[in-house]
């Protein structure tokens, strides 16, 4: 059997952002050395025995590095990631709070257990003469989201997700990682598509996030917005017109009260 390219071990985080990996999830390890990036608008640091997890690459920016900066870095595709994850409400918490940062500052057991796991897929990865390849390479990638989930609610605390409220919440931003935040900004679009009153959406939002609805598509938005605008191929109008503002005038103010400067201040 052909080497699985679903999952990806790699020595760099240089590809994340990149097109080759625009469909992959990145799991990085700081094993020396550190780094510093922009994510999500904020600064981060990324240090030896750091775990950084990074679901949309075209968030990354600015990144520098150590001269002794050293990495390992597992890839693995969004399908294959939704197909190795456990049935546990844990993802959604976790998901949203790696959106917000996506490091994690390990401890030293956590730093040897994830050093086992990548070393462990990397081993199951080549094994592809193996009768059951794919299966054992789900159970790897499955055995170390397990112990992502562990440290991440042990380093930040757990708290229990209804089914419900995760059901709800996975279908609310799946909505806005699809790009509907691009045409529809009000809660009631999101609350109509779920069944749910935008009170209850957004209670729902708070309890499992910590944000009310209306953060999360301002903040989609925004995000995209900053994106296209360091595209200088792009005019003030065209974007204005793929995100279906009534007019540029108001665009110019939507950015100057997300981004805290007009467009053109921006782009400069």
């Amino acid at each position: 059997m052909e080497k699985l390219n679903d999952v990806i071990i790699s020595d760099s985080i240089d590809g994340i952002g990149k097109d080759r990996y625009k469909d992959y999830l990145s799991h990085a390890l700081c094993t020396g050395g550190k780094s510093t990036f922009s994510f999500n608008g904020q600064t981060f640091e990324f240090n030896e025995g750091d775990l950084m997890i990074v679901r949309k690459g075209k968030l990354l920016d600015d990144v520098k590095l150590s001269d002794d900066f050293t990495v390992k870095n597992l890839y693995v595709t969004a399908p294959f990631i939704e197909l190795c994850t456990p049935q546990s409400n844990y993802g959604m918490k976790g998901q949203l709070a790696l959106f917000l940062n996506p490091v994690m500052h390990l401890t030293d057991e956590q730093r040897f257990v994830c050093e086992r796991d990548f070393r462990w897929i990397d081993y199951r990865l080549n094994q592809t003469s193996h009768n059951f390849y794919r299966e054992l390479l789900i159970n790897a990638v499955q055995s170390a989201i397990l112990d992502f989930f562990d440290f991440h609610s042990t380093l930040s605390g757990e708290d229990s997700i209804s089914t419900q409220n995760a059901s709800i919440m996975s279908r609310f931003l799946n909505m806005l990682e699809n790009g509907d935040y691009r045409h529809n900004r009000e809660v009631t679009y999101y609350a109509d598509a779920l069944c749910v009153t935008p009170k209850y959406l957004s209670e729902v939002s708070k309890k499992v996030s910590g944000y009310p609805a209306n953060y999360w598509i301002n903040r989609y938005t925004s995000l995209e917005i900053a994106r296209l605008l360091r595209d200088k191929s792009l005019t003030f109008v065209q974007i204005s017109d793929m995100f279906r503002f009534s007019s540029p005038a108001y665009f110019s103010r939507y950015v100057q009260r997300t981004l805290g400067l007009n467009p053109t201040q921006y782009r400069e």
